[in-house]
């Protein structure tokens, strides 16, 4: 973008300007007051700005424009020029966000040597903010199973539109993965998306974090909301913001604009706003820890996501997933998955999710062989105890029990697990466990197991009624 706008109200100044830029490759807009520089900022932002403090005849002067750029178009480069310079004006504007200040009558190849290095400095941090916005996390949804085409099925529908979205699901379970698809697909893909942690931020800083702040010590400074500015803002765990803020981004989801910790200026922005919680909100609300206004500005589309229990078959794919990412980005081997511990892996518990998965498949790599499949035994099991000769080694509660008792506990927690890795299907848990689908119906009724859906996949659970029933 090379694109300069020079404002000065000399035209003698500003055209000579323009004859030495376009000389040097540059293209060049022209405006002699402070009426014809907003009307082209407005129009389209230049690459850079050369700006004059003193505009006669003018509704603003070159401070006042400044002011205007840095809290409008922020990314924006802009060298200051005066005949009437001093060093307290140059002050003023360093601190109000110009790049560099240049006195009148000024040296052609000094200013040529600041407007490189402004370009430059602007192309630099574009190109930083872009590159963080596509390395923080992948937008690519991996998975099949029912609940989870059931919540990809509810993404998709609110990709192209504005509206405020609730992302409902345990830690680690992939929201912030589900936020990023949103962005991705909708008309704003090519925007900022800016991840606002409500429970990473010390709350004496939260509204400096997320207005931005002004000070006579170090100009202005722009906070999350002004960076997600055309784009996407997703506030991470929202329960955890502190309620005073609360109450103030509700004014600004109402009014589309803020004030600067410190400033007098209305910021401007448009935004849309993607928000996630494993809390209870209504019980956060009786508990008046939440805003129930805010609640509701906020929960216009309620989408939940999926446990990764609730999503056991989707593991394998998962856990090769992230092994590529493994060994595409730290060099870790690339092994495949062993039938064994792909079978344990669906039957583990996962209290820590989509993640807990991603941490564990990481630590294999790094200490597991450097060859051949992941095997069973070098993955951690919390139930699956052996003794050193290969005996199973019984818990206390199951070793107390009668033959009878113990046999069906066995049985009964076995199928459990076994229908939930494949996601209630009964066929393929008949397939796999070695028994007939009508006998195996028969064992689940006399066992007190029955199925229901739940975010869309067949769930087994023990109906304890049918249980007793059945003692």
């Amino acid at each position: 973008m090379s694109d300069i706008l020079i404002v000065d109200d000399e035209r003698d100044i500003r055209e000579l300007v323009s004859d030495i830029l376009e000389d040097e490759g540059f293209s060049t807009r022209l405006a002699g007051n402070s009426d014809e520089c907003m009307s082209e900022i407005n129009a389209e932002p230049p690459g850079l700005l050369i700006l004059d403090i003193w505009l006669k005849d003018s509704r603003m002067d070159g401070i006042d424009i400044l002011k205007a750029v840095k809290r409008d178009n922020p990314d924006v480069p802009v060298v200051i020029i005066s005949g009437h310079g001093n060093i307290e004006i140059a002050v003023a504007a360093i601190k109000q966000g110009a790049y560099d200040f240049i006195e009148k009558p000024f040296n052609i190849d000094q200013l040529m040597v600041v407007i490189r290095r402004a370009m430059e400095a602007s192309r630099l941090r574009r190109e930083n903010s872009a590159l963080k916005r596509r390395e923080v996390t992948s937008s690519d949804m991996i998975g099949s199973s029912a609940a989870f085409r059931t919540m990809v099925g509810q993404l998709d529908k609110v990709t192209k539109s504005n509206g405020r979205v609730m992302l409902k699901g345990p830690a680690g379970s992939g929201k912030e993965i589900a936020a990023r698809y949103i962005h991705a697909h909708s008309n704003r893909a090519n925007a900022p998306f800016v991840t606002v942690n409500c429970a990473g931020i010390e709350p004496e800083r939260v509204e400096e974090v997320l207005f931005g702040r002004e000070s006579t010590e170090r100009g202005v400074e722009s906070g999350l909301l002004e960076q997600a500015h055309g784009g996407v803002v997703y506030f991470d765990e929202v329960a955890d913001m502190p309620l005073g803020t609360q109450s103030k981004i509700l004014r600004v989801l109402v009014d589309q604009q803020f004030q600067r910790v410190g400033g007098s200026d209305k910021v401007r922005v448009d935004l849309r706003v993607i928000s996630s919680t494993n809390k209870d909100l209504d019980s956060e609300i009786r508990a008046e820890r939440f805003r129930e206004e805010l609640y509701h500005r906020l929960n216009v589309v309620p989408i939940a996501v999926p446990s990764l229990e609730e999503r056991r078959e989707d593991i394998p794919v998962l856990a090769d997933h992230f092994i590529e990412v493994c060994n595409s980005t730290q060099g870790l081997p690339q092994r495949d998955l062993s039938d064994e511990a792909v079978a344990l892996m669906q039957t583990m518990q996962w209290p820590g999710n989509v993640r807990q998965l991603k941490n564990l498949v990481e630590r294999v790599l790094i200490l597991g062989d450097s060859s051949g499949p992941i095997e069973a035994r070098e993955l951690p099991s919390e139930e699956e105890k052996q003794s050193d000769d290969g005996r199973v080694v019984l818990s206390g509660a199951l070793a107390t029990l009668p033959l009878r008792e113990a046999r069906e506990a066995f049985e009964r927690e076995y199928l459990l697990t076994q229908i939930n890795r494949f996601g209630g299907n009964i066929s393929r848990t008949a397939s796999f466990v070695g028994m007939e689908r009508s006998a195996l119906h028969r064992k689940l009724k006399s066992l007190g197991v029955v199925t229901s859906t739940k975010a869309g996949a067949r769930v087994a659970h023990v109906d304890d009624e049918a249980t007793e029933a059945a003692e």
